[in-house]
């Protein structure tokens, strides 16, 4: 999947990634009122009206970009329905030849890890047949359990030919509470970067990337420079760009020589857009389209910056 995920990064010119995390603040009032009609003010009716923002969304811009990444979160607060509505938008992208990033950050041992990682990324036994849950094509792991944690979902990704994202340094501002402390006279990050470096080693495709990819916030460029050397076979996944505080000419180094080995997401800056004073021209009946020039406007900077190597 990573061979995949690299080559479609080529053929849209794209290092992007589309972050479908909708709260149903993001949400037009006329989808809103469309699937309270239908299902009431009910965890039904948000889990419809988010699925339906997401499809016109997904509509707009798939032609762009290589990739989305639900973020699972924003669909379990609407409990079952919400995680229909999750599965319902993983296989809408796969059905658009999209790439899916599962934000999911899970992380346990044994058994339970095993469970996480055929849950989202592989198949389960039932009776006589072999069923597939949310099927996505990467997710995000937490590595706090060590190997251990990690080994499950490496194993599933070899079987399956699937992909996992280790958080390595993320972007939040309390993330060197415990990220950026001194081990062995090393940052904690370091130390899981040579990690991820190691687990990915038996997984790299034909790119020359491995399956087994970091999270490096756009929001600490220096240390993402560090990493990209630490790490020099792993795909480098990008949060924080733009409504975090990331900047493109930020992002340079977190890519190789070769103008790939990174991805950066968006999630409110494309999905939510129409909000802002830059795209309110579109207004909340063009929603899609104000997401669709966003993205086109990221990859312009992101390109931009990523091309001036």
């Amino acid at each position: 999947m990573i061979d995949k995920l690299v080559k479609k990064i080529q053929q849209t010119d794209a290092p992007v990634v589309v972050g479908l995390d909708p709260m149903l603040s993001y949400v037009p009032e006329q989808i809103c009122k469309k699937a309270f009609d239908e299902y009431g003010e009910t965890l039904a009716g948000a889990a419809e009206a988010i699925w339906q923002f997401n499809k016109g969304i997904v509509d707009a811009v798939c032609d762009l970009i290589p990739a989305v990444k639900p973020q699972i979160a924003m669909y379990e607060q609407f409990g079952i329905e919400g995680l229909q509505a999750f599965q319902k938008t993983v296989a809408y992208c796969k059905s658009k030849d999209l790439v899916v990033i599962g934000d999911v950050k899970r992380g346990d041992i044994g058994s339970t890890s095993a469970a996480y990682a055929v849950g989202h990324l592989g198949k389960v036994k039932v009776g006589s047949r072999i069923c597939q849950a949310f099927d996505e094509d990467f997710v995000t792991v937490n590595p706090y359990l060590g190997t251990d944690g990690i080994l499950p979902f490496v194993d599933v990704c070899k079987e399956e030919h699937k992909g996992i994202f280790v958080l390595v340094k993320t972007s939040n501002p309390s993330s060197g509470e415990f990220q950026d402390r001194l081990t062995d006279g090393k940052p904690l990050y370091e130390l899981v970067g040579k990690m991820v470096d190691q687990w990915g080693a038996d997984l790299v495709g034909t790119s020359g990337y491995s399956a087994v990819g970091a999270v490096v916030g756009a929001t600490y460029p220096e240390m993402g420079k560090i990493l990209r050397s630490i790490m020099p076979k792993a795909y480098i996944l990008v949060p924080g760009y733009g409504a975090q505080g990331g900047k493109a000419s930020d992002l340079v180094h977190y890519f190789n020589e070769d103008g790939l080995g990174a991805i950066v997401n968006s999630s409110r800056g494309i999905i939510a857009a129409y909000k802002q004073e830059k795209y309110s021209r579109f207004g909340a009946g063009a929603y899609a389209d104000a997401s669709r020039q966003a993205v086109i406007d990221m990859i312009s900077d992101i390109n931009e910056a990523r091309k001036s190597r």
